[in-house]
């Protein structure tokens, strides 16, 4: 039986290989067949772990070619990964006899590398996003009955419709998306794939610690603005911080903040607290129900750790503006405005390949269909003050953008303002909200005017040198039964925290709006 099924699968593969021959132009240089492209004829045993082992998360990402632009202009050429000759135009009509006419994408595709590959396409304007996949090496068109409004008509008049490649082709891409669905499940397998994915593509380690991974420690040793860098593994918010961690370089995706107060109660300052109606909002905790939760409810696994700020800043840092700022903030919501504008400070020197400025805005299209009032409370109000406008909506704003010479790329890059007030307050993310309550505090001195906090990732604010620097001040449980010590203090996880560049960067005027974040090393030029 074993030999008739072995026949059959052969069989079946040397008539899937024969019948596509007559499909494909037939070049000198063309091979038969590329071995990834039948990998799908093979059993899964055996298929499933070589593609693994060829793709990973990060293939769902499309690459941008380029843009269409109508016939006569310049005609866009690219290399795809099947076909490796391809040009595409756009042609104007109005066929439907509608107010603002149609048109016809026209993509000319030829050189195939082999006969059993087809390449996988995404089409976009600001006012739409679309997709489709070409196997035969011929002329192929994507027709657009009717452009949405005047300015959809004279944006690809003048900008054209993007084009990005799925790079992975068909397999690849089902095998990204094999490959990404773990990331947000809650459970050893998620987090076992949160962790491949970082040591893969961050170079992070996972050391395990010695037991026991929760400390036994004494609260009468943390004090009021001693910092908590937090990273979770695990389900939805553990997938979440990953995607970050990999885009800016930090090595923790959450934080907050110590305060005690007059009298002497320690309590937890967090900007991203979830409350009892599924909100994410500012909320200061006791520490021992913060501490509680962290123990028993968080799910995510989280790794903790306190970053005890230096001595000589804890006796200048003012816990009565740090207070009176905290109070000020509690139950606004998290910072979603201005979250991703603190990761991007240049035009192309932040994106992990193969994202962009182009595939930032066709993202943000297919979010602000799918939800619109989520997409405005992302990035919709934060672009309008960067322009200076009010209630665009984002094909809008991508359409005023071109309007000004200017690009979608310059405009993400413009660095987001502290004292910029939004239709549900300031806005605050987890760190941004630790680090304007420093400044409140007096702990950034001369600089406070200067310096932009909500332009700080995670990574910019555990790399400022504020925190203790002398490992004999560490209180005695610090890191107790770790072999290793480290110069902060683990208080939970089961493996080491590492925080390159921890305590090493002195506060300058304009800190951290113009510097690149490009994985795996994540270089950062002096003075940035």
């Amino acid at each position: 039986m074993a030999v008739i099924l072995k026949n059959h699968c052969l069989l079946i593969t040397v008539l899937f290989v024969c019948c596509f021959c007559s499909w494909r132009q037939i070049k000198g240089y063309e091979s038969l067949f590329h071995p990834k492209d039948i990998l799908p004829l093979l059993p899964r045993q055996v298929s499933w772990p070589i593609v693994n082992s060829l793709h990973s998360a990060v293939d769902l990402l499309p690459a941008f070619m380029g843009a269409a632009s109508i016939e006569g202009n310049n005609t866009l050429e690219w290399k795809g990964a099947c076909f490796f000759k391809n040009i595409a135009w756009l042609e104007l009509h109005n066929k439907s006899k509608s107010q603002f006419g149609g048109g016809t994408l026209h993509i000319k595709v030829s050189n195939a590398h082999s006969w059993t590959c087809l390449d996988l396409y995404i089409f976009a304007t600001p006012y739409r996003v679309t997709w489709d996949y070409y196997f035969l090496s011929r002329e192929h068109t994507l027709e657009i009955k009717e452009w949405k409004s005047e300015a959809e008509l004279e944006y690809v008049k003048n900008r054209g419709v993007s084009i990005f490649l799925l790079q992975a082709g068909m397999l690849g891409t089902l095998s990204a998306i094999w490959n990404a669905f773990p990331l947000f499940v809650n459970n050893g397998w998620g987090e076992k794939s949160n962790i491949d994915f970082l040591e893969k593509h961050m170079g992070a380690s996972f050391e395990e610690r010695p037991q026991p991974w929760v400390t036994n420690l004494t609260t009468d040793d943390i004090h009021s603005g001693d910092f908590l860098a937090i990273s979770k593994i695990r389900g939805t918010w553990g997938a979440f911080e990953t995607l970050e961690k990999w885009a800016t370089g930090s090595y923790a995706g959450h934080t907050a903040v110590c305060l005690r107060d007059a009298e002497g109660k320690l309590w937890v300052g967090e900007s991203g607290n979830n409350n009892d109606k599924g909100e994410d909002v500012i909320a200061i905790l006791p520490w021992d129900e913060w501490w509680e939760f962290e123990l028993t409810k968080d799910n995510t696994n989280p790794h903790i750790a306190v970053l005890p700020l230096h001595p000589d800043l804890r006796a200048k840092f003012n816990e009565t503006a740090a207070w009176e700022y905290a109070r000020s903030m509690a139950g606004k919501s998290y910072g979603y405005h201005n979250l991703i504008f603190s990761w991007i400070d240049t035009i192309d020197g932040n994106y992990p390949p193969p994202v962009d400025a182009h595939l930032v805005a066709s993202v943000m299209t297919v979010w602000n269909q799918i939800a619109p009032e989520y997409g405005s409370n992302l990035w919709n109000e934060a672009l309008n003050k960067r322009l200076g406008t009010q209630n665009l909506s984002l094909p809008d704003i991508l359409v005023e953008v071109e309007k000004r010479g200017s690009s979608f790329a310059k405009l993400l890059a413009i660095p987001e303002q502290d004292d910029w007030v939004y239709s549900d307050g300031k806005s605050a993310s987890c760190v941004a909200f630790i680090l304007e309550m420093y400044k409140e505090g007096g702990l950034f001195g001369e600089f406070a005017n200067s310096i932009q906090v909500t332009e700080f990732t995670i990574r910019d604010a555990y790399t400022l040198n504020l925190f203790e620097n002398n490992s004999s001040r560490l209180p005695k449980w610090c890191n107790a039964d770790d072999t290793v010590k480290l110069p902060f203090c683990q208080i939970r996880g089961k493996y080491r925290m590492e925080l390159p560049g921890y305590n090493s960067m002195d506060l300058y005027p304009h800190m951290n709006e113009r510097c690149p974040s490009m994985p795996p090393k994540y270089y950062r030029p002096q003075g940035c």
